[in-house]
């Protein structure tokens, strides 16, 4: 709730997988998947901690569960605030 990821609650882990990195044990950063339909399926809760920003750990992240949609044959998307200009410089910068 720190990094206000958008509309994301513990209820979302049930709906796609989620991945992390913990930097000395905190959590640093994480990504996952969270709404599917048939041949797509969301990029959700892109963060990171305001004490790791900078370090491309959200880049990382966004690729990595981006590049296992695609090897799904699926097509990724994912969507942000209008005011999230942080996360939408992010995303058209990957692509």
């Amino acid at each position: 709730s720190l990094t206000k990821p958008g509309p994301f609650t513990l209820e979302a882990l049930s709906l796609g997988e989620f991945w992390g990195v913990k930097i000395d044990g905190r959590l640093a950063a994480m990504a996952g998947e969270r709404m599917k339909q048939p041949g797509y399926s969301e990029l959700s809760g892109v963060c990171s901690h305001p004490d790791f920003r900078g370090g491309g750990l959200a880049r990382l992240l966004s690729l990595f569960v981006a590049n296992r949609i695609v090897a799904r044959g699926e097509v990724p998307y994912l969507h942000a605030f209008a005011n999230n200009a942080a996360a939408i410089r992010l995303y058209e910068s990957i692509g």
